[in-house]
């Protein structure tokens, strides 16, 4: 019997249609009169022990206890039932052991990515399983998709490097929260600060991009400054431009900006009053044909950034809408860092144009049959695929009625990224002429476009070039010409704070760590890296920075909370700065690769843990002001729970062991007369 195990119960019956009719059992599905079954997780259904699951005595926080290393990493089952499943965690796994204990051989059939290679991979170790493994890699769930990958089923221990890194990921994770959320939560109540400061890998250096951004605008001062239109008239039209200073012109800030009115005047002046019949000449005139190759289409992160521009969806939004399309069998695996197709699956355009020219929308369906097959894209580049490829649209045409607005859009999204791939190239002439009048020299730029192409799909405007300014048309110019001033104008401009981060733009920062690095030197090369998360963790880090009260959503900007402030203040630069961290995902990445061992990653981060516990211990935290001084020795009281109820104790315990009964949430130092020693 052969036995496949999916990471959740949708892929887990898709995968059953694509084998042949079955039988659904409890927790699982029989096929071919039982010679294959297929069963799932409710995605990771294993979990990392906590500290006193180790050792009953990490149930009190204690530095001294600090670091917490596990001598030997280990799982236990999760007790809960599985959301939105109802199915306990327990059950299922009970389960997978029976199946795997009568099962000859095993299927992963976890997502494609590194957590979904650990998921099944850990259950069959917890398991001890000695039985062969393959790997079968799902980018869609309809039946000709699920055929194909069962056609191309792989040795499992080829992708033993992704489980490591989802391994290795998972390790560090829990060093660093177990850890240092521990020992900054000590620090801050030895301060009398209430409540505890999470620590993560990932989500405290997100969080402090935020309160980072919240200290620019704060501090940000506007300044003013000019610049100088004109406007030349050409026999073959007018020509918008703009002055160009000479490096020694009076008023210009360190930044090069016209602050000085008065000059901007000035020249006004000038041009207005030179001799009548002055003629103004053409420089220069630089023209090229340039084009644009068609857009590729979506990455998740791609989609999660773009849809949150269009229609203001949050990551997560996109990521849950995606993940419900991928299981209606409209479109592939919603969790993909790629965006970029196989050489193969070139093959099925034809059939995935027709699916998308059947949906009720008109221009869209118009779009799909105006498209040419015989154009190749740069998207299909079998070199740019690793585990999955981008998201892009089934054979199944999809029915619109069963569809939620949020999964209509986004369809439609990723259905006009995949019709660009088969319009022609976007094609314009760039122009730029410089001119010289009255002795001064100005210039114009513009753009004549001679192919709509690609574009055509978007209307005028793409997502991109809404974020830029539109450039002028300019006409057919010489070098040598003569122009005509007509008229000119001042323009007053300011100086902008940065913009709050939305979900979709701090999402998007992840993805662009790089551009965020304390260490400018490390720009280049985690430019090539994937950011700080992943495809199918950023949308999750930044709810759950929001549901931990570390961040708060006004209006549709991301606003620090006081509790994020001060961690970001207390925490040192190594973990508030995204450079450690991207440099940790490269690593998972190396590890991924096989080019860096799970346990040298591993000695790497115990070694970090160590130098951040001891400037954990070192750090210098002033007393909260709402804190109440002990009348020992001054330090900030506590309040604590006991055996009989609430009381209050000294922070500077055990060389201060002052206590006080609780009345009402406030110490009673008058009871029995003065404060109480244990």
């Amino acid at each position: 019997m052969r036995l496949f195990i999916a990471e959740k119960p949708s892929l887990g019956q898709a995968l059953a249609q694509g084998i042949g009719h079955g039988k659904k059992e409890a927790g699982y599905i029989s096929l071919n009169g039982g010679e294959d079954i297929v069963t799932w997780c409710f995605g990771h259904i294993l979990e990392q022990l906590n500290p006193d699951e180790y050792d009953a005595k990490y149930k009190r926080w204690r530095m001294e206890d600090l670091p917490i290393v596990p001598e030997k990493w280990k799982l236990k089952v999760k007790k809960d039932a599985a959301k939105p499943h109802g199915t306990s965690f327990a059950s299922q796994f009970k389960v997978a052991k029976e199946l795997v204990a009568k099962a000859d051989s095993i299927v992963n059939a976890g997502d494609p990515d590194r957590e979904g290679q650990l998921l099944v991979d850990e259950v069959l170790e917890y398991l001890g399983n000695k039985k062969p493994v393959q790997r079968i890699l799902l980018n869609a769930l309809d039946e000709k998709s699920v055929k194909e990958a069962l056609r191309d089923l792989r040795d499992n221990r080829d992708f033993q490097g992704l489980k490591n890194s989802a391994l290795g990921r998972s390790r560090a994770d829990w060093l660093v929260g177990m850890n240092l959320s521990r020992a900054y939560s000590l620090r801050a109540q030895q301060a009398g600060y209430d409540g505890s400061i999470s620590v993560g890998r990932v989500m405290t250096p997100t969080m402090a991009l935020v309160v980072r951004r919240e200290e620019e605008i704060k501090n940000f001062r506007p300044v003013k400054y000019f610049t100088v239109d004109a406007l030349f008239h050409h026999d073959m039209g007018n020509i918008p431009a703009v002055w160009q200073m000479p490096e020694d012109t009076e008023g210009l800030d360190s930044e090069g900006r016209l602050v000085d009115r008065s000059v901007a005047d000035a020249l006004i002046t000038k041009l207005q009053d030179a001799p009548k019949g002055t003629q103004g000449k053409i420089l220069s005139v630089e023209e090229k044909k340039q084009q644009e190759g068609q857009r590729l289409p979506y990455s998740l992160s791609a989609l999660q950034i773009e849809a949150g521009k269009r229609y203001g969806y949050s990551p997560q939004a996109v990521l849950d809408a995606m993940q419900s399309l991928y299981e209606k069998k409209l479109t592939t695996y919603p969790r993909s860092d790629c965006d970029y197709l196989p050489e193969n699956q070139f093959a099925e355009a034809k059939q995935i144009l027709s699916s998308i020219q059947a949906i009720p929308r008109e221009d869209i369906s118009r779009l799909a049959a105006q498209t040419d097959t015989s154009i190749r894209s740069r998207a299909w580049n079998d070199k740019k695929i690793s585990a999955h490829h981008a998201i892009i649209p089934t054979c199944i045409a999809p029915d619109f009625g069963n569809l939620s607005n949020t999964e209509q859009n986004l369809y439609i999204m990723v259905a006009q990224a995949y019709l660009a791939q088969f319009f022609p190239v976007h094609a314009y002439l760039s122009a730029v002429i410089r001119m010289e009048y009255a002795g001064e020299q100005f210039m114009g730029k513009g753009r004549t476009v001679t192919e709509i192409g690609w574009k055509a799909v978007y209307g005028k405007q793409t997502d991109e070039d809404t974020d830029k300014e539109p450039e002028p048309t300019l006409p057919v110019v010489s070098e040598g010409d003569e122009v005509e001033y007509l008229k000119g104008s001042i323009s007053e401009k300011t100086t902008k704070a940065p913009a709050r981060f939305t979900p979709a733009t701090l999402l998007k920062a992840m993805k662009e760590i790089h551009k965020y690095v304390r260490d400018s030197s490390l720009r280049a090369e985690l430019k090539e890296c994937s950011g700080i998360g992943t495809e199918a963790t950023r949308a999750g880090i930044i709810e759950k920075l929001q549901s931990s009260g570390f961040l708060a959503l006004s209006k549709k900007y991301l606003m620090p909370t006081d509790k994020a402030s001060f961690a970001v203040k207390i925490l040192p630069e190594s973990l508030t700065y995204p450079d450690t961290t991207a440099i940790w995902e490269k690593e998972l990445e190396d590890v991924a690769k096989g080019a860096l061992t799970l346990e040298d990653f591993s000695r790497k981060q115990e070694q970090s843990l160590s130098v951040l516990l001891e400037q954990a211990k070192g750090v210098a935290i002033t007393a909260s002001p709402k804190a109440i001084p002990c009348p020992e020795c001054g330090k900030p009281m506590r309040r604590r729970k006991g055996k009989n109820g609430f009381f209050w104790g000294c922070t500077g315990y055990p060389s201060c062991s002052a206590t006080a009964p609780d009345n009402h949430g406030k110490p009673d130092f008058a009871a029995k007369g003065k404060s109480h020693k244990k």
